[in-house]
Parts: C-alpha cells; structure tokens; sequence
C-alpha cells in the first residue's frame, strides 16, 4: 500500500505576527496513522505536494497517548488531540490548523499560558501552609469522589475554550476547564475551606455570568467531562454565595 497517500493542508504561520497561508503535503498511508505520526513523517521531509522544500511544521506533543493535551489543534474544523486522531477516521483532504483562541507562536504551536493565569484567577490549588501531626488524613467524601475523579481528568488541553464561543475577544469568560477546576477544588476535604475564595472569583469579570451555556465545550471534550453539568452546579453555588455575602455585610 506504498502507492496510497494521505493529503494534508496545513495552515501555517511563520511567527505571531505573521500572516497565515497554508501548504499540502502528501504522506503515505500505514494502518492506524495518525495526525501526529503524519506530522512527524513531514517534519522528516519537509516537501510539499507541488515539489518545494519548505522548513518543518512546528507543532507539539508529549505523551501520545491523550493525557497531556500539548498536541490539541483544529482538525476538520474540529479542536481535539492529533495524537488520538486516525487519518482512516477523518474525512481526506485532512485539513490541520492551531487553535487561534489562544496566541499562535508559530504554525500550529499555541501558547495556551492564558489558562493557567486562570487557574490562579480560581486558586486552582489546595492551601496547604506548613505541616501538623494528624492521626488520620482527610476522608475525601465517597458520593463525590467519582465526580473528583472525572474532573480531574481535564488536561489543560484548551478544546473546550476553541469550541466555545464565549471565548476570545468577544468576551471576558475565563473558559469552561479553569472555571469547573473551581468546583473540583471546592470538592476537596481540604480545598472547601477556600471554597468562598473561589465562588467570589467566580462572581468577577471573566467569571461563570459570562458563560453563554451553548454547550460546545461538553461535545469536544477529550475526556468527556460533564462539563455543563458542573458549570450549572457552580452557578448554584455562586449565587448561593453571593446571597451569603449580602447577609455577611
């Protein structure tokens, strides 16, 4: 099967403020290539359809195996992991373009920094301030451990801000992945003693009044995180909050 090819258009980009063009290359297929093994057979020849010699598409990946997101771009007009993306499932020409949310640095590498300032944004992390001796350690609560569990399967990855158009220029929402970390950390034996932090973060601009609940998020998530599900909890639980900082002033 030498002979069959894959075509890919690849929208590049020489730099951030460069404007963006695309180029075809054309990869030969092997069974179960996927988008990022296809990368790395152009990056070893970098020569377009047409014959021409042009530098490597840049682009990253880490694990390979959908857990640390790095390799998220747009693929069929689609946000989602080229690493889990088979080219025998993926409607041809393939089509490979960054997730322009986010700053493209070059190519289809982004700077996806926008959503750990975020997670500072929310306190995505458990205060924790010294050491004590304690008999026994905090006994994370079984009826939300499953839910924990599933949340805390989010890779930073950045579809659900691509996918939602909430996000952007167009308006100050932080995105769904910070905003639901908020609920996972509230879940937390030790983290819902901040728990008022995080809400009143919530209520600021950026925050979960700027959600427009179209619910893109949910279908493009990697890990199938019920997203919409705990944004609507966090409503509750921001406005929950709120009525108690009225009664608290």
């Amino acid at each position: 099967m030498a002979d069959k090819k894959v075509r890919f258009v690849i929208e590049r980009q020489d730099g951030p403020n460069e404007k963006p063009y695309t180029q075809e290359f054309d990869v030969d297929w092997r069974p179960g290539l996927n988008v990022v093994a296809a990368l790395m057979e152009i990056q070893k020849n970098p020569v377009t359809v047409d014959g021409k010699r042009v530098p490597p598409v840049t682009w990253e990946c880490n694990c390979l195996e959908k857990v640390c997101g790095a390799c998220m771009m747009v693929i069929n007009g689609r946000a989602r992991q080229a690493c889990c993306a088979l080219v025998d499932e993926i409607d041809q020409p393939i089509h490979l373009a960054p997730a322009r949310t986010f700053p493209v640095i070059r190519d289809l590498l982004i700077d996806r920094s926008v959503m750990f300032e975020s997670l500072k944004k929310i306190q995505g992390w458990v205060e924790v301030d010294g050491s004590w001796e304690v008999k026994d350690a905090p006994i994370q609560n079984p009826y939300t451990a499953t839910t924990c569990y599933e949340i805390s399967h989010c890779m930073t990855c950045g579809c659900c801000l691509e996918a939602c158009p909430n996000v952007g220029p167009q308006s100050d929402f932080i995105g769904p992945a910070p905003t639901v970390q908020a609920y996972l950390f509230n879940l937390h034996p030790l983290g819902k003693f901040d728990a008022p932090k995080r809400l009143n973060a919530l209520m600021e601009k950026g925050g979960i009044t700027s959600c427009g609940n179209s619910q893109n998020c949910v279908e493009v998530c990697p890990k199938s995180i019920k997203l919409t599900t705990y944004l609507a909890q966090l409503n509750r639980d921001v406005n929950k909050q709120a009525l108690r900082n009225m009664f608290d002033n």
